[in-house]
């Protein structure tokens, strides 16, 4: 034993910063939601994509024959291929799922209702729906 009972639990665990749990530093998510960025050149499209895989929320690519595909944009394995050519247009056209959803804001919600005197200090995900 390494000094304390068996079954014992410690009552006030350490402070742990959470960024510092993180492997590589986190990603700062801009407020893409809404946004049709300009694809004129490649640059732009090729920074408008890259921003589209860190957005948590749906994006429509319009195709140059006008035909749109809607969905997450979650990896870049060969699930379904859209040649950078054939893009028309590229929206940001869903809810961002993880907006206002960071560390900071559960530990609030959780001080909030602990200060109040809650009992029920879970805290539960809001429907996606």
């Amino acid at each position: 034993m390494t000094g304390k009972e068996a079954g014992h639990v410690d009552q006030h665990p350490p402070h742990v910063n959470p960024d510092a749990l993180e492997v590589a530093p986190g990603t700062q998510h801009e407020n893409l939601e809404g946004w049709i960025p300009s694809v004129a050149s490649d640059e732009d499209l090729r920074q408008a994509l890259e921003k589209a895989f860190d957005y948590r929320g749906d994006i429509t690519i319009t195709r140059k024959d006008g035909s749109k595909i809607e969905g997450y944009l979650f990896d870049r394995d060969d699930k379904v291929s859209i040649s950078y050519a054939d893009i028309a247009a590229l929206a940001f056209t869903g809810r961002d799922t993880a907006a206002g959803k960071s560390w900071e804001a559960w530990m609030k919600k959780y001080a909030e209702k602990k200060a109040a005197g809650e009992k029920d200090l879970s805290l539960h995900p809001e429907s996606l729906e």
